[in-house]
């Protein structure tokens, strides 16, 4: 079982529709794979149609209380895709930090109700809300990827200076350092902020920034619109080529870690 995590410090910059996006393709694969909304506005569930309001499990809970393998399965809500469950979130999550901020030992729940689930799913994906908290530190603790969207005009390279502070810092005396890598988004060839943003990625992080980029595509507005993942929605367009060359390089990293 694989875990990534979507994650920066900036909103905006595509984090929702990587992690839809890559799951999709997965499943598509064959591969079971269950999604992790761990954002309060839990934009991923509502994706799939759940009304967080009306949910009595949810992510939340694994924070309030000591969850079983079966109350976690219980958790998870099926999608119209049969190789992809959601862990979903809701807004109670916005609560976690001024309740658990100062509580020892929080920041490894999600690994451990994760564990749980060995066996049940090949890939999780989790998709993080924008600020660093009890949230964000779980899922990077729990993920044997990091993976940065980061938009390619230059306000966005400070969020992912700080996001690259916030890796460092969690890291500690840690002797495995995180595995992370860096996904240009929103990439506009016509523009020249958009080319000079790609650019000084590559400067700053040679060895992190995916070579390929995601282009700005119309296609994953529309496919939200209809709950549909991409690939289903436009399997051709250009969005979603550049996710499944993600994908394939995303696979070959993991090959290699095993």
């Amino acid at each position: 079982m694989v875990v990534w995590t979507v994650a920066n410090q900036k909103g905006g910059v595509g984090k929702t529709t990587t992690t839809i996006s890559l799951g999709g393709l997965l499943a598509e694969q064959g591969y079971r794979v269950l999604l992790v909304d761990t954002d309060p506005h839990a934009s991923l569930s509502y994706y799939f149609g759940i009304e967080s309001e009306d949910l009595d499990l949810s992510v939340y809970n694994l924070f309030v209380q000591v969850s079983s393998k079966e109350q976690i399965l219980q958790s998870l809500c099926p999608t119209k895709y049969k190789n992809i469950d959601i862990l979903p979130a809701v807004m109670g999550l916005a609560t976690l930090d001024r309740s658990l901020g100062a509580k020892g030992g929080m920041g490894l729940v999600l690994k451990k109700a994760i564990q749980k689930l060995e066996g049940e799913y090949d890939y999780i994906i989790m998709d993080c809300p924008p600020v660093l908290g009890v949230l964000m530190v779980n899922a990077l603790a729990a993920s044997d990827r990091i993976i940065v969207p980061v938009q390619t005009e230059f306000l966005a390279l400070k969020g992912l200076d700080r996001m690259i502070k916030t890796m460092e810092i969690m890291q500690g005396e840690q002797t495995n350092l995180f595995k992370f890598t860096i996904v240009p988004t929103m990439f506009d060839k016509r523009t020249k902020a958009s080319l000079m943003a790609y650019r000084r990625l590559q400067e700053l992080y040679p060895d992190k920034v995916w070579s390929g980029v995601v282009p700005v595509d119309t296609n994953f507005r529309n496919a939200s619109q209809i709950q549909r993942v991409p690939s289903d929605y436009a399997p051709s367009s250009r969005g979603v080529s550049a996710y499944r060359s993600l994908l394939a390089h995303l696979l070959t990293l993991s090959a290699k870690n095993h």
